[in-house]
């Protein structure tokens, strides 16, 4: 389906959904309601069972410092998570951007779909579609064409007007889509991280995402180079010797590479010097793996908590075409990312065919991730004819040195949507509002508000 096929459908079938609030919780200066909606499957009529529904969940946040009748007027605030597959922030107390955003919205955190309170999937749900090829196609409803229609109906439930919508990293992703497919949704669209690029192939999102991780890599070399050695000693330790996860699979060196998750932050890349400098320890044996440094590695190689992240993580750059592994071939072109590497540099958060054969939560869907790579019909996530004609304000922090959303990319992507405002910063990176969330989200309102009729 072409994107403004895909607009003209959703704005032509939006009958109210099913809305239930459930409970309600006062704690640390705020107060929430727990929201479920019962949403089409198929908003599109793309093939889809018809009539079917799945729950979708979003927690709505608000500031006590209003009281209930004042916060029932606050305009709406919409946080896309990054991802794909990861749920909405749970909040302990209102802090960095979300406490800035309340003084002024009430706060809809959402799960999206497939994710945690809507819906989930796992290997563990997801036999009950059926064969390989029924459980890879219920998968092709899980992108952010449908979490936008999912938006878009949660809007229309609640009463509420175009509302204003923050995407951080794949929700700056679904935020252009929304942009593309229901502009008349929104008063004002904010974005940091995001700007991905509007069409592919995927191949040259990582062409440039490893040489930013090259680089990365050397920069976190140059502040910590005792740790240059310490990752090598690592991996040839591990060639050599058989260390076990607490779940008891085998930590392999690319699976060890993976660590470097932490370097697209500037919050957690000083922890990756703290998860390294006790990875050893003596035993009777000779020197082995601590169990603390497996304990730690193994949250951060593990997929069980967010199954759907390897699953669709390349299909969010497929449209009209397979994305075949595309971070596993363009790594071939990158050997120093090799685990048989006399130095192999720590990788970021690519997704390789081979996290289906060494983790276990995802072993079972091995053959479901080799048919969505095979997959060449994806349809459109944007509509360029569209955002070239946006009229809906909008705001994007794109950060200079970000190694998973490219600052050349982002920025050719700034330029093919009217009206979009950048600010960009060598300060931050990915995880920029997990350090300064209140500065940043200030500066972004502040550039959508400065053009507001």
């Amino acid at each position: 389906m072409t994107g403004s096929g895909a607009a003209d459908l959703l704005a032509a079938a939006r009958p109210t959904v099913p809305h239930t609030i459930k409970s309600r919780h006062v704690y640390r200066g705020m107060r929430t309601a727990e929201h479920y909606f019962e949403v089409p499957l198929d908003h599109f009529g793309a093939g889809g069972p018809a009539g079917e529904t799945i729950t979708v969940f979003a927690r709505e946040y608000v500031s006590a410092d209003h009281s209930e009748e004042a916060a029932a007027q606050l305009p709406w605030l919409l946080y896309l998570q990054g991802g794909p597959g990861g749920r909405g922030n749970r909040l302990p107390a209102l802090g960095g951007w979300s406490k800035a955003a309340a003084r002024d919205f009430r706060i809809l955190m959402l799960d999206q779909r497939g994710t945690g309170l809507s819906s989930a999937i796992d290997r563990k749900t997801l036999p009950l579609r059926g064969s390989d090829a029924d459980q890879a196609h219920y998968l092709s409803y899980f992108r952010a064409d449908s979490i936008v229609a999912d938006a878009e109906s949660i809007r229309l439930a609640l009463g509420s007007g175009p509302w204003t919508i923050y995407g951080q990293s794949y929700g700056g992703f679904c935020a252009l889509s929304y942009l593309s497919f229901a502009p008349e949704g929104l008063r004002e669209a904010l974005i940091t991280g995001g700007l991905g690029p509007l069409s592919g192939p995927a191949d040259r999102v990582y062409q440039k995402t490893f040489g930013r991780v090259a680089a990365r890599n050397a920069e976190y070399f140059g502040r910590y180079p005792e740790d240059r050695a310490a990752v090598s000693r690592i991996a040839r330790h591990l060639r050599e010797t058989a260390e076990l996860l607490p779940d008891g699979e085998r930590l392999t060196v690319e699976r060890f590479q993976m660590v470097g998750s932490f370097l697209g932050g500037n919050t957690r890349v000083d922890a990756l010097h703290h998860l390294l400098e006790d990875a050893f320890v003596g035993t009777p044996a000779g020197e082995r793996l601590s169990d603390a440094f497996l304990e730690q590695v193994r949250g951060l190689v593990s997929r069980s908590a967010n199954p759907l992240y390897a699953l669709m993580h390349e299909s969010i750059y497929g449209q009209g075409e397979s994305t075949d592994w595309a971070a596993w071939r363009v790594l071939q072109d990158f050997p120093e990312f090799s685990p048989e590497a006399p130095e192999p540099l720590l990788t970021g958060e690519m997704v390789y065919p081979w996290y289906f054969e060494q983790d276990p939560a995802l072993r079972p869907l091995r053959n479901i991730a080799r048919l969505l790579a095979e997959k060449d019909d994806w349809p459109r996530l944007y509509d360029a004819e569209r955002l070239a004609l946006n009229s809906v304000p909008v705001a994007a922090a794109v950060y200079t040195d970000d190694i998973y959303v490219d600052r050349g990319l982002s920025l050719e992507t700034a330029a093919a949507v009217r009206g979009l405002q950048v600010w960009e910063s060598a300060d931050f990176h990915h995880d920029g509002i997990a350090d300064d969330g209140e500065g940043i989200f200030g500066r972004l309102l502040g550039l959508t508000r400065s053009v507001r009729p």
